[in-house]
């Protein structure tokens, strides 16, 4: 009697540790399917992209008058306030991508948050005056091309214990889009992913 009371309560414990997760339903998220880990998985990133890039496009944030002339955009800081170590170029690079394709914007890579991405458009100048090199195909003086709209951003992680054996975990996806020409925020959005699942499950 008592090993059959000792087997129960480890198929017990074993199946509440091994509860899925799942997601929570807001105005911003309405998941039916089941996400793989109370962390941000690849799918969660795919679609905050998704509704990122969809809010951006559908925004006079990067209207042109001009269909041949196109913003420029650099690239400020995005923070990542959560519990979990990723890089967030993994979000970034298909917004970037999308705006890109959509003939709108081009993205600078020579000035950003963290100094210049792609330090070769300062590099390819400094041969100026270097007698190796055919001056007349270096780059010419003031031609870099400065940015006039720039995306930051943060995410962050909010934990809560919804009861004994639960937990809630809220990831807030928080972007801005500034016109460098008066520092002013011409578009924000905000996409929100809600999981729960297990206390014994952990978020990262």
């Amino acid at each position: 009697m008592k090993k059959t009371y000792m087997l129960s309560l480890v198929v017990a414990l074993g199946l509440s540790a091994c509860v899925q997760p799942s997601y929570v339903s807001s105005t911003s998220n309405n998941k039916s399917d089941k996400p793989l880990t109370l962390g941000i998985d690849d799918d969660d990133l795919q679609n905050t992209a998704r509704e990122l890039i969809n809010s951006m496009l559908a925004s006079p944030a990067f209207a042109t008058s001009n269909p041949n002339e196109r913003h420029v955009l650099a690239m400020s800081r995005i923070t990542n306030d959560t519990m979990q170590h990723f890089d967030t170029d993994i979000l970034t690079k298909k917004i970037r991508v999308a705006l890109l394709n959509s003939g709108r914007v081009y993205v600078t890579t020579a000035i950003g948050a963290n100094g210049a991405e792609d330090e070769m458009t300062m590099s390819v100048r400094d041969l100026r005056d270097n007698e190796e090199f055919n001056q007349k195909t270096i780059a010419k003086k003031g031609t870099v091309m400065s940015a006039n709209r720039s995306l930051s951003g943060k995410i962050i992680q909010r934990n809560t214990k919804i009861s004994g054996s639960k937990q809630r975990v809220d990831y807030y996806f928080q972007m801005t889009v500034t016109n460098l020409d008066n520092g002013l925020a011409i578009w924000e959005d905000e996409i929100r992913i809600n999981k729960a699942g297990s206390n014994r499950s952990v978020a990262w």
